[in-house]
């Protein structure tokens, strides 16, 4: 019969485990080099889906980092599921702090993807709450715009092992370094290589466009570079909708993700027989990526209006859209292709970051 361990037992476990591996990995013969081990040390991050530096935490004033294990596909996750939109789902959220498992109500911040909720105390003492963030925390969880929790916020959380091995070996071979930022050239560079080893040919003019426009969105604040953590979010997603069907990754929607959907879905106008336009299902797809007030102060390209600004860009491609806006604006949508064709957006829209890790096209 098996045994139930609480989460600050299994935790335990884990790290007693793994210091027991260190002493034995120590008594097998020396140490290797300081760059392999950096280097190893930065690989096994990216596997695992952690960005904090082992040396960054200071252990006598930190929680252990709880054990994360990647998700598995399951036998039906191919197969449609049942999300209707007359049937609400009322979501509640946990009463106890995911981390130290005690029930304060007043100071406890719920996840706007999930129903975890924590302390700020508890997510400062982890590492998970750097300085500056603190004050977004508490005025944004509460709020219509909300905060996404550690697990929620990293989308390359969503992979399974196999998915993050293939991430992992396309980066090796296309000389990209881990927890390192991206310049537009070595960000097109290693979209050229990808598109190569994909389709054995160049990355055409069209595609390349894209790409910059891309590189644009994950870089709101115009500084020249992407931050790791937003590259490899946006890898993690494309990789995603490129393995996996449409229905797997509606899966993957929380039942706050569904509801919201809901409530967007019900908010467009909509002909007799409920499905809205074409147009319409294309600002949703902008619309998620809302993650400030309308009224907050805003950079050059802000999140609210990356849609409008990117398409009357002197780069963008919405001159050639507009010859085949007549004809998609006619097209009809219903709740099922609403929701699959949005799906990829919602999840790309969950990390905390500013960036746009999946631009819609215009």
């Amino acid at each position: 019969m098996g045994v139930l361990l609480s989460r600050r037992q299994t935790v335990e476990q884990v790290q007693k485990h793994a210091v027991q591996e260190v002493t034995e990995d120590e008594a097998a013969g020396p140490s290797p080099r300081p760059e392999a081990s950096a280097s190893r040390a930065a690989w096994e991050r990216l596997r695992d889906g952690r960005g904090v530096e082992p040396e960054e935490f200071d252990r006598a004033n930190r929680f252990t980092p709880p054990a994360f294990v990647r998700p598995t596909r399951e036998l039906g996750d191919d197969e449609p599921p049942d999300i209707s939109l007359e049937r609400r789902e009322q979501v509640t959220n946990d009463e106890m702090c995911e981390i130290c498992e005690v029930w304060t109500a007043e100071s406890l911040f719920p996840c706007r993807v999930c129903t975890r909720v924590y302390h700020d105390g508890c997510l400062r003492r982890m590492g998970y709450l750097p300085q500056g963030s603190a004050t977004e925390l508490t005025e944004t969880a509460h709020t219509e715009t909300g905060w996404s929790c550690y697990y929620c916020d990293n989308l390359n959380l969503l992979l399974t092992e196999e998915e993050m091995y293939s991430l992992m070996e396309t980066f090796r071979q296309c000389h990209i370094i881990p927890d390192t930022c991206l310049t537009l050239d070595g960000f097109l560079a290693y979209k050229h290589l990808v598109h190569k080893r994909q389709f054995e040919r160049p990355m055409g003019e069209a595609q390349e466009e894209r790409a910059t426009l891309q590189f644009g969105a994950l870089d709101p604040d115009k500084r020249g570079h992407v931050e790791w953590a937003d590259f490899l979010s946006h890898e993690s997603i494309q990789l995603l909708q490129k393995l996996r069907p449409q229905n797997s990754l509606l899966h993957l929607l929380t039942a706050k993700e569904r509801e919201r959907a809901r409530v967007a879905f019900l908010a467009l106008p909509r002909d007799p027989d409920g499905r809205v336009s074409q147009a319409e299902c294309r600002r949703a797809q902008l619309a998620w990526f809302r993650k400030h007030p309308p009224d907050a102060p805003s950079c050059n390209v802000s999140i609210s209006h990356v849609g409008p600004m990117s398409e009357s860009s002197p780069s963008s491609t919405s001159s050639k859209s507009q010859d085949k806006a007549p004809e998609q604006e006619d097209r009809l949508v219903d709740w099922p292709t609403f929701l699959g064709e949005n799906v990829a957006y919602i999840l790309a829209a969950r990390p905390n970051s500013p960036a746009v890790h999946l631009k819609p096209q215009a």
